[in-house]
């Protein structure tokens, strides 16, 4: 869009310096007084010489759309562009998808001749999508990411981090003589660690077809291949999300965040898993803060037995000098 001018009319300017002020583009100083003060107007469409006034630069392209809109749902229906790329499908989202709806762009019901054309064209559609063995395997564990992801309730970043992790896995040849949904597992895994996401490897393999031990067998091939960096997970993490199902006061989250600080700075965490670290430490301060709870409702949230909650609760409750 060509905004007017706001250079001085010249009644000595000739064509010769017309050509000259058109070959100024991209320059970095003013031509006529040599200032390098040079402006940009507010819609960017001119470069002016704050000194003299000359325009330097004018017919930029605006990039901008062509049309106007005044709200937010306007901006949406009028906005032309598609949905962005994601590495959560095989191909990146970048191809057509017909579909499943026999209705055209009026919302009327196709013809039967229409519907069995389309009915075709949707086959050779998903047919084509795939060009060889590699792309559907990666299409199979994609999907079986996507299934496990929504199980398990973990945010859209986990899917796009761990859809990352394979596609790396699968150019270092690491699938080669493992099992697809195993390492997708893993990496949703690897995923959940990476983003602070708080999932146990009992509550990956519980959505996973695939086995305990190998899911962590895999993990940790995967990680070591590829320089994954791990931090330890905190017991904290869990805290929250196994108050919220046991339907423990605030006071209880708190005494048992208390309770893992204190332990950890005497090193008890050590070796053990966060998962029970973090039961025992919430049956511990539902005793100290009077909302018992059973070792039973307890592991059953926390996917532990009641062994390892009595074990580290002794732990904790001596290293804090409590007496029952």
């Amino acid at each position: 869009m060509v905004r007017p001018t706001r250079q001085r009319e010249r009644d000595e300017q000739s064509e010769d310096e017309t050509e000259a002020t058109e070959a100024t583009e991209g320059v970095k100083h003013c031509p006529e007084c040599e200032s390098e003060t040079l402006v940009t107007s507010g819609d960017g469409n001119e470069r002016s010489c704050e000194e003299c006034g000359l325009i330097v630069e004018e017919q930029t392209i605006d990039r901008g759309p062509e049309w106007r809109a005044f709200n937010h749902q306007e901006r949406q229906s009028k906005s032309r562009v598609g949905a962005p790329t994601t590495q959560t499908m095989h191909d990146k989202g970048l191809t057509t998808t017909i579909d499943w709806k026999d209705k055209d762009a009026y919302g009327r019901s196709l013809s039967s001749k229409k519907r069995s054309q389309m009915n075709r064209l949707r086959k050779w559609q998903n047919r084509i999508r795939t060009k060889d063995a590699g792309e559907r395997n990666l299409q199979f564990a994609l999907s079986e990411t996507d299934r496990m992801a929504s199980a398990l309730g973990v945010p859209r970043s986990v899917r796009e981090v761990a859809s990352v992790i394979y596609r790396r896995a699968l150019d270092e040849d690491l699938i080669r003589g493992r099992s697809i949904e195993g390492v997708a597992t893993a990496t949703l895994y690897a995923a959940c660690r990476m983003e602070g996401i708080p999932r146990s490897l009992e509550e990956v393999a519980a959505v996973s077809r695939v086995e305990r031990k190998e899911i962590g067998r895999t993990y940790r091939y995967v990680s070591q291949e590829l320089g994954l960096e791990m931090e330890p997970v905190d017991p904290k993490q869990y805290v929250p999300r196994f108050c919220s199902d046991l339907e423990l006061s605030e006071e209880v989250q708190s005494k048992a965040n208390e309770i893992i600080d204190k332990t950890t700075e005497m090193g008890l965490l050590s070796g053990k898993s966060p998962t029970g670290f973090a039961a025992a430490a919430i049956y511990a301060g539902s005793l100290l803060c009077n909302d018992k709870q059973t070792q039973r409702e307890v592991a059953d949230v926390a996917q532990v037995t009641e062994v390892t909650i009595r074990n580290r609760y002794q732990e904790q409750i001596e290293a804090m000098g409590v007496h029952e």
